[in-house]
């Protein structure tokens, strides 16, 4: 599934649960991941870690290709910026990471000043 995501594909969204504080994260990266259930949390297959996840309405459609549900996973890398602060993004980020304080249900969320440049270089450049 490919992780640049628009609401549309997030209509049955009821609930966003974060397993982490995301108050000291710039950003999170997200995907829509097949699941069998709609609650609970999901199998996580990917390196890194499961920051969080979306729980989708009693009434959500399996997708009639697979029979699964289509759920939102919020994650991050080993070599993303709250692990490596001067590594790779320690400007920028991935074209899938997103501000987690502008994540909803139903709504992909935004890429902001704090995703894309990180704490670092917003408070150097308010210096």
């Amino acid at each position: 599934m490919s992780s640049l995501l628009e609401d549309s594909e997030l209509a049955h969204e009821d609930n966003v649960v974060w397993l982490e504080d995301t108050t000291r994260l710039d950003y999170v990266r997200q995907a829509l991941d097949k699941t069998t259930r709609r609650r609970g949390k999901p199998r996580y297959a990917r390196d890194g870690r499961m920051v969080g996840y979306t729980e989708l309405a009693p009434d959500a459609e399996a997708d009639p290709d697979s029979g699964l549900q289509l759920r939102r996973v919020f994650f991050l890398l080993p070599h993303d910026r709250d692990s490596e602060p001067a590594g790779l993004y320690q400007q920028g980020a991935p074209g899938e990471a997103v501000d987690p304080r502008t994540i909803e249900p139903g709504r992909v969320g935004e890429k902001t000043s704090r995703s894309q440049q990180g704490t670092t270089a917003i408070a150097a450049t308010s210096s």
